[in-house]
């Protein structure tokens, strides 16, 4: 049987800032693949470059070196046809302020060339499928800010595109409203929509995932399922302290390595030190976070404060 065709393609896709070798390197020679209907997640901190790549894959942003083919056609020679096939959802919302929610979808179906007769019937289906019905005529700037991000990714989707992506999508919004968007977001992969998804959020990305690429200072150190990223800290354990220190509000602390005793044995010295009491000890398996820390020897506070917090 002959295998589908990639959905994205890339191999040594480099952008520089600055063509001197001096320059910022904020795309460092990355290859990666992805196969269609897949939700792929790509993580990293503020600044590892994921907001360039996805520039670079929409054709926002023209590399500096390497090549990438998106549902089969050559970024560099076959970009207009390429952007009749996907869709983008950008971290600020591009959409309309005075344009009603209906208006958007339709004017967004009319530069796609979605035929005219087609327009109403798909962006009402759209905003009841995005539990946006009622506010069909409220316009754009009055919407709540998850609802604004929900009508921005209908528009993304006006035109039936096969790819997807997705900047950031759920930053900023409340519980409810983020946990709206992933259920759509999850709803996109069955009816073999193949998304691309940047996010901030580790708890996210494990829910939502296929696949997830750790992006750090413009290079992927680990590329695997979540299941296969777990594997690579196998035999590591967690253990989760929650110390107090006088009235303040009790905080927990984790702590990942091969030696539990040693990890223990560290925490209590540390709490020690600082003058806080611990309440409670426990060992946990490993979540992507701990994951993240190992393979990136960063915090995995980094990646979620640039955000302002999780996003649960």
């Amino acid at each position: 049987m002959t295998e589908p065709m990639p959905a994205i393609e890339v191999v040594d896709l480099t952008k520089r800032y600055d063509s001197a070798a001096s320059g910022t390197l904020a795309v460092d020679h990355i290859s990666f693949c992805v196969p269609a209907g897949e939700v792929f997640g790509f993580l990293g901190p503020n600044g590892a470059g994921k907001t360039t790549t996805i520039r670079l894959l929409t054709g926002l942003s023209r590399p500096t070196a390497g090549q990438a083919h998106v549902l089969g056609l050559d970024l560099t020679t076959d970009l207009p046809r390429i952007k009749k096939q996907i869709g983008v959802v950008p971290e600020t919302s591009n959409l309309y302020d005075e344009l009603s929610a209906l208006d958007n979808l339709v004017f967004s179906m009319a530069l796609y060339g979605v035929p005219r007769r087609e327009r109403i019937p798909r962006a009402e289906e759209l905003l009841a499928r995005f539990r946006l019905g009622d506010k069909r005529d409220t316009p754009f700037a009055k919407l709540s800010r998850g609802m604004k991000r929900a009508l921005t990714i209908a528009a993304a989707l006006a035109h039936e595109p096969a790819l997807l992506f997705l900047d950031e999508p759920t930053t900023g919004l409340d519980v409810i409203s983020a946990r709206n968007l992933r259920g759509l977001i999850a709803g996109l992969r069955q009816e073999g929509v193949t998304v691309f998804l940047t996010t901030h959020y580790l708890e996210e990305a494990e829910r939502l995932c296929d696949r997830i690429a750790l992006l750090v200072r413009g290079q992927i150190v680990a590329l695997d399922t979540v299941a296969g990223l777990k594997a690579q800290v196998q035999g590591a354990t967690a253990v989760e302290m929650t110390l107090q220190k006088g009235t303040d509000p009790s905080e927990t602390r984790r702590l990942v390595g091969q030696e539990p005793a040693s990890l223990l044995r560290e925490a209590l010295v540390q709490a020690e030190l600082e003058g806080r009491r611990v309440l409670a000890v426990n060992t946990v398996q490993p979540t992507l976070e701990d994951v993240f820390v190992q393979l990136t020897g960063l915090r995995a506070e980094v990646i979620e404060l640039d955000k302002g917090g999780k996003g649960k």
